[in-house]
């Protein structure tokens, strides 16, 4: 019997994993406190690996659609306009990474688009359902909502945010720090007549404020610098405070900030959960780790966090891989989490002493880090083969060698399988031999082995990208999430066969 995965909050990082689990064909339950669906700005949107991510799950084109790629940031010193810089300019598609770009778009839509691509599994986000308390035991999970209802499920993840109460009821400590002192203060407002094709950034020595245009809406999000008593207290956020924060640094006359839809405080933390699982119950996104905005990694390392456990959670609730693979999560994406607390940190402290000069924003933040591209697992214990086992699996353009139809290989990837990549004419026996043996679970897809056959690499982007020489057989297994998990010799089926019927085991 397939088991049922509970889900608890359902932000990007909640939604990611549902849908991931659902496509699987394994029962889920999302579950959020909140009374009502948000419509505030929050997470600026999904960079290039979180794009692929959205791809693989088939909401690549809704993304495209709602969002902005490209970002100018106009910065300012005493209200006078210095410079411009478009954030990965020049960055365009390469035959192994699809997007240039990091996309912008608000959480409220990015979460909309999800919520949809869930209810095509017939699937639906349950509100005004808080949870309040878990037990477990072998055969799974009971988790008490605050109203005494009862939900039983076979395994839960948390994915309820750094103040969620999931971390806390499984007693898992979270290491860190919480700057309260240095905090800023955060909202969703309107500004008719500010030019919308900038991320207008104001930065004088005595504070700060900027406005991002919030794409698809009239809203800007304001981020600033949070107003103090006489005696230097915080200031409570308000309407007022943004304005007199606006008309101090942004000096524009008679421009009114109007329609608040959203005001809030946001406190600088870096913490991290001890484990990130306890028995039948996982911890995701915000509530394992939560660390600074410097970089926009917050919300893409929860879908990337989701992403790597969905698939896992998948093959286990139907009884296609061990329980041992569920420990692979903690294994891989809490190094991952360390990491980012790290980056993030650094270039927090990084951007308050950069911006003390003139004309200079958050630009100095962005670099090739912050696209997650190179993030991988070469540490793991699912990485079982060849150099490059582990790192992320790079797509190709290639051409359907019967049809003449162009085909990437993130196509013959999408989904909730493994796929065996077979490169040259001696591999079309053993892909034969693992597709007879492992079924639906994996796809096979031979490459460049000739006319009428499988994947035509006419420029050779395939064999470049997972460096297999021409006039050479390969075999190379990529993961459901689209990581290398081995690569060998052509005649080495019998190896794929293994390591996939010991998977977890």
């Amino acid at each position: 019997m397939t088991s049922t995965v509970l889900i608890v909050g359902a932000g990007p990082t909640g939604l990611t994993l549902a849908c991931t689990i659902a496509r699987a064909g394994v029962p889920v339950r999302i579950i959020d406190k909140s009374p009502a669906f948000h419509r505030t700005s929050r997470a600026k949107g999904p960079n290039q690996r979180s794009r692929e991510v959205f791809k693989d799950l088939g909401v690549a084109a809704e993304f495209d659609a709602a969002g902005i790629e490209r970002t100018v940031l106009r910065k300012y010193r005493g209200g006078i306009p210095l410079a411009d810089t478009e954030i990965f300019a020049g960055a365009v598609p390469t035959p192994g990474a699809p997007y240039g770009k990091g996309l912008g778009i608000p959480q409220w839509r990015t979460e909309e688009i999800l919520r949809a691509k869930l209810a095509e599994y017939g699937a639906e986000v349950e509100l005004g359902c808080e949870m309040a308390g878990l037990t477990q035991d072998e055969q799974g999970v009971t988790v008490t909502l605050a109203d005494g209802r009862r939900i039983e499920a076979s395994y839960v993840v948390g994915c309820d945010g750094g103040r969620g109460v999931m971390r806390k009821t499984l007693g898992v400590p979270f290491e860190g720090e919480s700057e309260d002192e240095e905090c800023m203060v955060i909202g969703d407002v309107e500004a008719e007549g500010l030019d919308r094709a900038y991320w207008h950034q104001w930065f004088d020595e005595d504070g700060a404020i900027m406005l991002w245009p919030v794409p698809g809406t009239d809203s800007w999000q304001l981020q600033g610098t949070p107003e103090r008593d006489a005696e230097g207290r915080l200031v409570a956020p308000s309407l007022d405070t943004f304005q007199r924060l606006f008309d101090r640094h942004a000096r524009v006359p008679g421009m009114r900030l109007t329609n608040p839809t959203w005001i809030s405080t946001y406190r600088i933390n870096v913490r991290m959960a001890e484990r990130f699982r306890v028995g039948r119950a996982f911890l995701a996104g915000d509530a394992a780790h939560v660390q600074p905005i410097a970089g926009g990694l917050g919300m893409n390392t929860g879908v990337q966090d989701a992403f790597n456990l969905g698939w896992k959670l998948a093959l286990v609730a139907k009884g296609q891989a061990g329980e041992g693979l569920l420990d692979t999560y903690e294994e891989e994406r809490l190094p991952v989490a360390a990491w980012t607390l790290q980056t993030t940190d650094e270039r927090m402290r990084a951007v308050r002493v950069a911006v003390r000069e003139a004309g200079v924003g958050t630009e100095v933040v962005i670099d090739d880090a912050v696209t997650t591209l190179g993030v991988g697992y070469r540490w793991s214990s699912l990485a079982c083969g060849g150099e490059t086992a582990g790192d992320r699996a790079p797509d190709a353009p290639c051409v359907d060698a019967v049809t003449g139809r162009p085909v990437r290989l993130f196509d013959v990837f999408a989904g909730p399988h493994f796929t065996l990549l077979g490169f040259g004419e001696d591999s079309a026996k053993v892909l034969a031999e693992v597709a007879g043996e492992c079924g639906d679970s994996v796809r096979t897809c031979l490459v460049g082995a000739g006319p009428g056959e499988g994947l035509a690499d006419p420029e050779g982007h395939a064999r470049t990208a997972y460096g297999v020489a021409e006039g050479r057989g390969s075999l190379v297994l990529v993961r459901p999430d689209n990581h290398i998990a081995l690569s060998a010799a052509a005649d080495r089926g019998a190896d794929v066969i293994d390591w996939l019927r010991r998977l977890g085991r």
